[in-house]
């Protein structure tokens, strides 16, 4: 039977001082595959208890199935950089680490410490054809798949459709109507909308890209140079000023406070994940939402919000910001049983893996060679909630359903594409802007100098991972 362990949650150092290149790789003298012993540990950070226990019983099927023993570990996000230097220099990285945002997954491979091949052959044995295109190309780096990709969470921006209707605005689907509709919609004892501003969250950042994408805002150029104050990114800067100080509530907002306000009525819109889907349903007791309404109709809110997936801005096309999270094989992992168990994760216990938390782990698996549907139509059906649970599919409607599935094909993200995915994975940690953000809705500097501040610390950091 496979031991059940949890770590407790730590904060971390920032990610470029603890994951340097050439910090790690040359840390432990394993540098290839451990001797085969059909034992491994996997790493998930998937840690919450209720996700942690749904994945033991995807394991104990496993173990039984296959003879192989599974010693899991829950690991925190923001503590998973300085558990991989200590254990890559301890010589004892995990065979395996699941749900690995994209930032990561380059670190790691930056820094020499991921079997690619391995999730390469994964991959081609699953079928390449039955995963979303995008999924692996934002895996990948020049045909080389660094990771297999399990599921992805997209950002959203929702908005109460009803107090739009009434004040005759149209969908906020561009800068132009994001902003007449937050400028309109801000009255006395409700905010237009709430963004995120706290300078030490990468929810921030996450926040920001969204709308900075929209409008062709690039972390890097294509020669590789940072671009965040190009002319472009300034529009994005200075949009997102005027949403968070002018339209949005008083002080730092943060994941939580934004939530907040939105489900007490306080605000007419928040960019949030699709995480917040089963809140926003009713089905968490301890995210409920509260607005009035509310009160005596628990459906009120969901039924009245609407959602815009891809945002487009003045110098930019429709664009979708999302996570995508994926299986890493580390370079000492035991790759036969390694193998055999992702297999079973992107197959037989996929269905169970996504189900845990459906709303937030959109499957970029979309079938089988014999059933190319097979885990779309399971993830529409699949039970969203935490007190309360129900089907998605029941609860959200198809078209709402089928804008989640595509947003998946049309994700973007800074950096992945042009080849800087380890400065990517540094900026999350450093968070250079975030803090540029706090100090400009903060009132200490102006969007032009925010978005120069910016350009000036990822630069810096650019070079010290070179």
């Amino acid at each position: 039977m496979h031991r059940r362990l949890r770590r407790s949650k730590a904060t971390a150092a920032g990610l470029a001082a603890v994951m340097g290149v050439g910090v790690l790789a040359g840390c432990s003298a394993d540098t290839g595959p451990a001797r085969p012993d059909n034992r491994i540990t996997v790493w998930s950070q998937e840690n919450l208890p209720p996700r942690m226990a749904a994945t033991n019983k995807i394991i104990d099927r496993f173990e039984k199935e296959t003879g192989v023993q599974v010693d899991l570990v829950g690991v925190d996000e923001g503590q998973l950089p300085q558990l991989i230097m200590s254990a890559a220099a301890a010589g004892t990285l995990p065979d395996i680490i699941g749900a690995v945002p994209m930032g990561q997954v380059w670190q790691m491979y930056s820094n020499g410490l991921l079997n690619t091949e391995v999730s390469g052959e994964i991959v081609n044995s699953l079928g390449r054809d039955t995963f979303a295109d995008n999924a692996l190309s934002l895996t990948a780096d020049a045909g080389k798949q660094l990771a297999v990709p399990s599921d992805a969470w997209l950002q959203l921006l929702l908005y109460r459709q009803d107090q739009l209707k009434e004040a005759g605005l149209a969908v906020p689907d561009t800068y132009d109507k994001l902003l007449k509709a937050a400028d309109r919609l801000d009255q006395e004892g409700r905010d237009g909308i709430s963004v995120a501003t706290d300078p030490g969250d990468v929810f921030t950042q996450q926040s920001f890209e969204n709308i900075a994408l929209a409008n062709d805002c690039r972390l890097v150029d294509d020669a590789g140079d940072v671009a965040l104050d190009s002319p472009a990114c300034e529009t994005a800067f200075d949009t997102y000023d005027r949403l968070g100080r002018q339209y949005g509530p008083a002080g730092t907002q943060s994941v939580d406070s934004t939530r907040a306000t939105y489900f007490s009525g306080a605000s007419s819109m928040i960019v949030w994940s699709s995480f917040v889907l089963d809140e926003l349903a009713g089905l968490r007791k301890d995210a409920l939402p509260s607005c009035p309404e509310c009160k005596k109709d628990g459906t009120f809110l969901s039924d009245n919000t609407g959602i815009v997936t891809a945002l487009a801005g003045p110098d930019g096309s429709p664009a979708q910001f999302g996570e995508v999270t994926s299986w890493a094989v580390t370079r000492t992992a035991e790759t036969g049983a390694s193998t055999r168990f992702i297999e079973y994760m992107m197959d037989k216990g996929y269905e169970d893996w996504f189900g845990m938390a459906p709303e937030g782990k959109i499957p970029v698996r979309r079938g089988t060679a014999a059933e190319p549907e097979k885990y779309q139509d399971a993830w529409r059906a699949s039970t969203a909630g935490v007190d309360t649970r129900k089907p998605m599919n029941e609860v959200y409607s198809d078209d709402l359903l089928d804008q989640l599935a595509d947003g998946v094909d049309n994700m973007k993200r800074w950096g992945i594409t042009e080849g800087q995915g380890a400065l990517v994975g540094a900026t999350n940690g450093e968070l250079p802007v975030p803090k540029a953000i706090g100090a400009m809705t903060g009132g200490q500097i102006s969007s032009r100098q925010a978005a120069r501040e910016a350009n000036e610390e990822v630069s810096a950091l650019q070079k010290s991972l070179q």
